[in-house]
This record gives C-alpha cells, structure tokens and sequence, in this order.
C-alpha cells in the first residue's frame, strides 16, 4: 500500500471510540506525571505494563506511547516554574524558563514550551510515516565508536551552556561522570564508588539528583535571600506570547525540530542530548547570545521543541530495529512482546494496523495535548502568586515523595538533602548544574561504549579516529573546545597585561 492508504488505516484505527479513549488517559497521565517531581514514565509505565494484558494490542501501545510523550509536555512546568526537572530532557529548560518565571513572564514560556513540544511532535511523527524504514539505516552506521564520539561531543557542547570558565563546565561535566559511574560494575559484578553505602549497588539515581542540585538547593538560596522572600512573587504580566517573542521562537522551534528529530533516531541517544544540542546550537547562532541564561525565549522554545521531536522519532529503532533507546523504550518493546508481537523490520508488513494506527495516534495525542496545556497555563502560572514561605514546604512534600515512590528508601531523602546544600554551594560559587546533570546521564554509556569498541578493535585506541563518523565526531569535539578556550585565554591574558 502507498502512504496515503496507510495513513488511511492509521486514521480508521486511531479515530475508533475506544483507541482515542486510550490516547487521551494516556497523554493526560502523561501530563501529569511530568508535573510530578520523581514520578517519570518509567515508574508509570511499569505499573501499567500488566494491566496491558486484557487491553488491544492498538490500546495498550497507544495508551503507553501517550504516557512517554506526554510526560515531555508536563516535564517543562515544573522545570519552569519550580527550577525542578522530572527528567534530564528538562534540565535545559530550567535555564530560561525559571528565569523568565522570575521576571513574571511564566505563562509565554509555559505557552511557547506546549507550541513548540506541538509542533516538534508532529514533525516527528510524519517523519516515522514517510521516512521510518529509511532513517534506520542510519542508525545502523552507529557502532560503540561512534556513540561514545557523540555522547563526547555531547559532554564538550554541555560546557557551552556555562556562563563564564569553560573549565568550570567540564569540571561539572566530569564530576557528573564520575556520580554517574557509582554502582555495580556491568563486566565484573564488583561494586565501586559506593563508599560501603548498600543502597547505591544499582547506582544514585537521576531523581535524587535532579531534586537535591536543583529543588533543593534552588529553595535554600531563596531563603537566605534578602528576608527569605522570593522573587517569583512577581506579578504575572501575560499569559500567552506576544508577537515578538512569537518571532524570536519559530527559527529555534524549526532547529530545535531538526535536532531532536535526527538525534532521536540514533538508539541510545535520547532526549536529554537532543535538548542539550539543540540549546547550545542556538546559543552559536543567536546575535545575542548574551541573553541565555538571563530568560531568552529562545531557550525553552529550541529545548522543548527538540526533547518533544526526539521522543517521537525515537520510535523508529524501537519499532523497526527492535532496539531500545531508553528505559522508556526498552519497556514500550517488552509491551509489543507481552502481545505477541515480535518487533523488527516486519512489524510494519505483519501489523500495519497496529503500526500505523500507532503514528496516527501521535498527531491525535500532540493535539490533545495542546488542548490540555494551553487553557491550564494560567492555572500553573498562578502557583507564583503563592507566597514563598507557604510554598516552599508543599515542594520539598511533593519532591520527597517523589523520591521515596521510586525507591521506597528513606536513605534516598537525606542524599537528595546532601545533595542540595552541594547544589548551593555550586550556585554561590559560581558552578552550574546542567553540564553535570548531563555527564551523570551519559557517563555509563560513555564508558560502555569505551569499552566495548576496545575490546572489538582488540585494545587499539585508534578506532575511533578511522572510523569515519566517529573521527568527524571527535573533530567536531575539538574544534568546540578550541573555539571555546581561545576567546578566553585570550581575555584572560589581556587582563593580565593591563593589571600589569
């Protein structure tokens, strides 16, 4: 069948009463989910799995896949109005939009991030439909050398995000690595970095960490603050977008888009490196980049745009390849084999139904959701009118049991505690969080590629230059680092001549 009779079979599959019942429960506990501190569609996922059991295969995947992309949306409420992400695709985003939260403009970010996720979403999933079979093909040029050149090109662009000492970021982002790395080790079953600690044998996980660098110590820097006032008590100007700031966000929407759609491709990469990208590259390519990080439009426009495309391109291995590119992913696959289905290139001659009426079901769901978002913006904006000291506390209730509902362990808590006065320290001095948050997410996979392209190439270190695309990757790793250290040293040493 041509395009056209497939898509007129997704819309016959989608647009039944009992599928678009499905989609909607599922972006809505997506929405949701993505608004809680530490509740992620991981954990939501794996509750819901059995109950997948008595439910149509169509139903089961389009209520799940609504869950994992919906969770993108509710993901950059909290990251902007609170400065607290659920996931690393929304650490980013904390950077701009709890800025302009604090200039009283929450409600133009909170509307551009639900345009742009819109937008990003069904660029994504018309690129499934018309392109699907053809992009694998380019995830399949991806081997261990060439993922451990992107998560380190990845790691190099994070230390863009910094204002200030490049070296301050990749300090941040070597630290994360290191965090990133305590647990078990994968090869031999040995325990490392733990320090005797038996909670941290699978590792810290991503909530606590997220809550305690930013959450926490976010709440501790207000309250030493001038009277321990906030200044998100600001009043809240505008609930939508002007014209101009809708001008300033559709060339980031459009590159944001062509970010994320290309990294959610390759497995494995996920949506926090296409967030991450998709920032720096507007940070390169803005006139005014100065802006960033003092409450640009443009970064939550770009972030939100390219985390939201990556998470419906990053539908293409899972279905056609079978290979996971996330946690999310990996339990989406286990969904398709709980019904029998077994996933790979057949999926989409075997049961174009299900296929088909899966990607219509994205459109479906990304409209949904903007009806969803947009009306509530108004109601999320007006959690700033709270005063702080009464706010404060429901934060630190909400993100405690957040963390306790993903581990069930109190120990957990008081690391998060730890982990914030570490996160105040790193704000009074100066250091950001996000190249950290980054490093923390990729460190595993940076050194399981490591070390699986040595012991493919037999120990030889120059794979990764002859490779081709790993060797561009690298290139392109250090050009960054050269383009973003000379124009300091270069400061620094002027200074250093006219203080002498």
């Amino acid at each position: 069948m041509d395009i056209f009779s497939n898509i007129i079979l997704g819309v016959h599959v989608a647009f039944s009463v009992e599928n678009l019942l499905y989609c909607t429960l599922g972006v809505t506990l997506g929405t949701l989910i993505g608004v809680l501190p530490g509740v992620g569609p991981v954990v939501t996922i794996s509750v819901l799995l059995p109950l997948t059991f008595g439910i149509p295969v169509e139903g089961a995947l389009i209520m799940l896949a609504g869950i994992f992309y919906g969770s993108q949306y509710g993901g950059s409420t909290t990251s902007i109005l609170l400065n607290t992400p659920g996931e690393a695709a929304s650490v980013v985003t904390c950077i701009d939009g709890h800025k302009m939260a604090v200039d009283g403009r929450a409600g133009p970010a909170l509307s551009i991030a639900a345009i742009g996720s819109f937008f990003a979403g069904c660029v994504g999933t018309l690129l499934i439909a018309l392109f699907g079979p053809a992009l694998t093909s380019v995830a399949l040029q991806f081997g261990a050398e060439e993922y451990f050149s992107l998560i380190l090109l990845a790691l190099v662009l994070s230390a863009a995000l910094v204002h200030g000492s490049m070296a301050k970021g990749l300090a941040m982002a070597l630290i994360g690595i290191l965090l990133g790395l305590i647990g078990t080790d994968v090869n031999s079953g040995i325990r490392r970095f733990t320090f005797g600690f038996g909670e941290w044998a699978d590792g810290i996980d991503f909530t606590v960490l997220a809550i305690g660098l930013f959450a926490i110590a976010e709440i501790a820097n207000v309250l030493v603050g001038p009277d321990g006032v906030s200044t998100k008590a600001q009043a809240i100007k505008r609930f939508f977008p002007n014209r101009e700031e809708f001008r300033q966000s559709t060339m980031p929407i459009l590159r944001g888009t062509t970010v994320g759609s290309i990294v959610g491709v390759l497995p494995g990469a996920g949506s926090a490196i296409a967030s991450f990208m998709a920032y720096t590259v507007e940070r390169k390519v803005s006139r005014t980049p100065e802006r960033f990080g003092h409450g640009a439009i443009e970064g939550v426009a770009s972030p939100e745009a390219a985390n939201n495309a990556a998470s419906q391109t990053s539908f293409i291995p899972t279905l056609t390849l079978g290979i996971p590119g996330s946690a999310t992913m990996a339990l989406f696959l286990g969904a398709l084999m709980i019904q029998g289905i077994a996933p790979g290139p057949t999926v989409m001659t075997r049961h174009p139904d299900l296929f088909w009426g899966l990607i219509v079901s994205m459109w479906v769901g990304n409209l949904i959701l903007v009806i969803i978002n947009l009306p509530l913006v108004g109601l999320w904006a007006s959690v700033l009118k709270v005063p702080y000291r009464w706010l404060f506390p429901s934060i630190l209730v909400f993100c405690s049991m957040g963390i306790y509902s993903v581990g069930g362990s109190a120990f957990d808590i008081i690391v998060a505690g730890l982990f914030g006065v570490v996160g105040f320290g790193m704000m009074r001095l100066g250091f950001e969080p996000a190249p950290l948050i980054l490093g923390f997410v990729l460190g595993p996979m940076l050194e399981e590629n490591f070390r699986r392209a040595l012991l493919l190439s037999r120990g030889d270190l120059t794979t990764f230059l002859t490779e081709p695309i790993s060797g561009v990757l690298l290139l392109g790793a250090l050009v960054t680092t050269i383009m973003l250290t000379v124009p300091q040293l270069r400061k620094t040493k002027e200074e250093a001549t006219r203080e002498g």
